[in-house]
């Protein structure tokens, strides 16, 4: 497929990474932020989305996750990128030079024990390619970047150290965004289904909305809960299935979650990614 592919970051960010190894023959277009690539696809000025969701040691970023249901997009595929966080420096410059280190605020805890166990400070940059572009432009020896070898590479810095993540198993989630859905069968592995819903107001709604699910065998990977409107009396739901919605046990567990529900709406079906396990 060829076309263009939105991140949020700049290059060099990990979700240009993501994009590279989900699209490599798709162009990368940097954005601001999730709200930007969303709008993106939205006007047609790229075909898809890359968003990241969650991360192994951060957990989820709930920007991306409280987005998805109202962005009007639909999830056509994920992927899982192993997130390698390396320390980035000017040229010539040593690890013990290092006082200062900029990244995301999802990236820093990510590596907390390295940036305690050398004495250097963590700070906060809205992007971590932007943190190494700017610890380029600076050139200050004790300024560094926590950013992947792509950033390195993009950015003329040298890898102070590499792998510096506290969690050898540190992988992010992204999710590709389209315009329009694609629910037909693909690849060859397990299919995945992301819908949100809404409990109808009656006693132990959610549990006998979810107990189809349970008793017709479907696996449920992932439920999050949301205010709706701002407010603590409405309450949406957003779940990750295994299986396609025509699978028989699937389709017989979403039609008992619509029985207790106000709204089900499917936001994707989607190849699980190999990563996934």
């Amino acid at each position: 497929m060829t076309g263009r592919i939105a991140f949020q970051g700049e290059l060099g960010a990990y979700s240009h990474q993501a994009c590279q190894q989900s699209r490599p023959d798709m162009e990368p277009v940097p954005s601001t932020t999730f709200e930007e690539v969303v709008e993106k696809v939205a006007r047609g000025e790229v075909d898809l989305g890359m968003l990241a969701v969650e991360n192994s040691t951060y957990g989820r970023v709930a920007d991306v996750h409280s987005l998805l249901p109202k962005a009007g997009l639909h999830i056509v595929d994920e992927a899982f990128v192993r997130v390698h966080v390396n320390l980035l420096g000017v040229r010539g410059a040593r690890l013990e030079d290092v006082k200062e280190a900029y990244g995301h605020v999802v990236i820093l805890p990510q590596c907390a024990g390295f940036l305690k166990a050398h004495g250097i400070r963590g700070r906060v940059s809205s992007d971590n390619a932007r943190a190494a572009r700017e610890v380029a432009e600076v050139g200050d020896r004790t300024r560094a970047a926590l950013a992947s070898e792509l950033a390195a590479e993009i950015y003329g810095l040298d890898v102070l150290a590499r792998h510096i993540e506290d969690q050898a198993n540190n992988t992010t989630r992204f999710l590709v965004m389209s315009r329009t859905p694609d629910h037909s069968r693909r690849g060859n592995g397990k299919m995945i289904t992301t819908f949100t819903f809404r409990v109808r107001n009656i006693p132990a709604a959610l549990y006998k909305a979810l107990g189809g699910f349970a008793t017709n065998g479907v696996n449920m990977t992932k439920l999050e809960s949301y205010m709706v409107g701002g407010t603590f009396t409405a309450t949406e739901f957003y779940a990750d299935i295994e299986g396609h919605p025509e699978d028989p046990n699937v389709a017989l567990a979403l039609e008992e979650l619509r029985y207790f529900t106000t709204e089900v709406r499917i936001l994707g079906v989607y190849p699980a990614d190999r990563e996934r396990g």
